[in-house]
């Protein structure tokens, strides 16, 4: 077998991993991460460009789209007015009304900052103050003095894949741009230097200045925040990730009723399965007392699955347990001497402070 250090493509994770279950996850660096971008000094301005149409057969039905059959141009007039441009001394991001004078935004949108600029879609730029980061999720919370706001709605079920999913932001600083596509994946796990963590991904393209700005579905509520990409060009391929809605409502309100964030705990280590036959991370070490141990979960045993997710490795059992909230029941479905078992455990609870 390979080591707890040894994600399921062969690269080395670094040894907090295997403790992670212990001690909660820490900061959030998605690799591929898409940072603010840096303000743009000039105007592009597009080619123009021309367009040329076919005549259609006569025995061709040509179905013409319905009045209001404009989903993703509905659910743009639905967002914009809550969404925001963020300027800081290191370049500019996204952001989206949470609620009378709070802001949501990445994290890593406003690093170093103290204060930001935030100019609303009716042209109004106010300071806003940063009231606190959660850098574990890439969750920050900005206070602005300004109570003629629209709150976004954010969705607290989980979205499903292949449905229309819509970023709005200021990629590149080109404010209010609207890009659409599908939720390519839910419960995706993403692993960094430093953590892993559960999170919906996206074609819908997000560039750099996304970040923070939201995700939503075709009614215009918000299914996650913006925050990373995977890249070879350092631009939009297809491949972007968003912190889910409900991940994202929890560390907001504990920001802002400055609370302590209280994470799931399971207790064990694990180690990815390095042979033929079933993946899965296999339990290397069960803390007695855990969340873990009074379920009845024991050395060896295969964890192949978690509340209904496909655990293939150690990253996936991280990631899954972070994704939920102590005291929740979930069903961990195990191999035990090539015996498929469900077993039931509580959540436990580990303690976080937020800055």
């Amino acid at each position: 077998m390979t080591d707890a250090n040894t994600t399921r493509d062969g690269r080395r994770l670094p040894g907090w991993l295997s403790a992670v279950l212990f001690f909660g996850a820490v900061a959030l660096v998605v690799a591929g991460i898409i940072w603010t971008y840096p303000e743009p000094s000039t105007e592009a301005t597009a080619d123009e460009t021309t367009t040329t149409s076919t005549a259609t057969p006569e025995d061709v039905d040509v179905v013409l789209p319905t009045e209001g059959a404009e989903p993703v141009a509905d659910a743009a007039q639905v967002i914009l007015p809550s969404v925001v441009y963020i300027q800081t001394q290191s370049g500019v991001g996204s952001g989206v009304v949470y609620d009378e004078g709070m802001i949501l935004t990445a994290a890593h949108v406003v690093q170093g900052s103290d204060t930001v600029r935030v100019r609303f879609t009716d042209g109004e730029q106010v300071t806003g103050n940063v009231l606190g980061t959660a850098d574990e999720v890439d969750i920050a919370v900005i206070e602005v003095d300004k109570s003629d706001v629209t709150p976004a709605t954010f969705v607290a079920e989980k979205p499903r894949v292949g449905q229309m999913a819509i970023a709005v932001g200021s990629p590149w600083g080109l404010e209010s741009t609207v890009t659409a596509g599908i939720i390519s994946a839910v419960d995706q796990t993403n692993c960094s230097v430093n953590t892993c963590a559960s999170m919906l991904q996206t074609d819908a393209a997000i560039n750099p200045g996304n970040s923070g700005g939201p995700l939503v579905d075709r009614e215009g509520r918000v299914l996650g925040i913006n925050v990373s990409i995977f890249t070879d060009s350092g631009a939009n391929d297809g491949v972007g990730f968003a912190v889910p809605s409900d991940i994202v409502v929890t560390y907001a309100d504990a920001i802002i009723s400055e609370e302590p964030i209280e994470t799931a705990f399971l207790g064990l280590q694990g180690e990815n399965v390095d042979s033929e036959g079933q993946a899965g991370t296999v339990i290397s070490t069960v803390v007695e007392g855990s969340a873990a141990d009074e379920a009845g979960l024991q050395v060896d045993d295969v964890v192949i699955g978690f509340d209904g997710v496909p655990i293939n490795g150690f990253p996936d059992l991280v990631a899954q347990v972070r994704a939920h909230q102590p005291g929740e029941i979930v069903e961990i479905l195990i191999l035990r001497d090539g015996e498929e078992i469900t077993i039931t455990a509580t959540l436990g609870v580990n303690t976080e402070e937020v800055d």
